[in-house]
């Protein structure tokens, strides 16, 4: 047998082994992927709830009757039980242009009249929304902003 140039299989180094180093390498790696695709997969299904809110928030500002504190209000509402975020983390800034003709509201919304254009931005800092903590998008927030037109 050792003149035909074959070793017997007592000799081979064990394929279990390599197996072993080679998932210790890769499986970590894999892992890191697999958890970046989840985060960002978050921090976007975060944003589009984030502008949702503002959208909520600017359609309630559209209506007469509505105050500053209402609109934060059903804001920091909307958010906390989608996200699962606590109100007191939730940023709502209310800015009221006024409309051609129409008085400058001073940003109060029980001062608009119609066609001033009311913009409501929502912030939320990532770290209190994701999954994994990491140093990547610690600092980050999640803005959404809409504009509508005071009716």
């Amino acid at each position: 047998m050792r003149r035909l140039g074959l070793q017997s299989t007592q000799n081979l180094a064990s394929p279990r082994g390599a197996a072993a180093v080679e998932m210790a390498i890769v499986l970590p790696i894999f892992f890191m992927v697999v958890m970046g695709i989840v985060e960002f997969g978050r921090a976007m299904m975060v944003g589009q709830l984030v502008t949702n809110a503002a959208r909520h928030g600017a359609r309630e500002a559209a209506f007469d009757g509505a105050t500053n504190a209402s609109v934060t209000t059903a804001v920091k509402s909307f958010v906390s039980s989608s996200v699962g975020v606590s109100a007191a983390d939730v940023t709502v800034d209310i800015v009221v242009d006024p409309g051609s003709g129409n008085p400058d509201p001073v940003d109060i919304l029980s001062n608009a009249l119609a066609k001033d254009i009311c913009k409501v931005s929502v912030k939320v800092p990532y770290n209190k929304v994701a999954y994994v903590a990491g140093r990547y998008l610690a600092g980050k927030e999640l803005k959404g902003t809409c504009i509508m037109r005071r009716e």
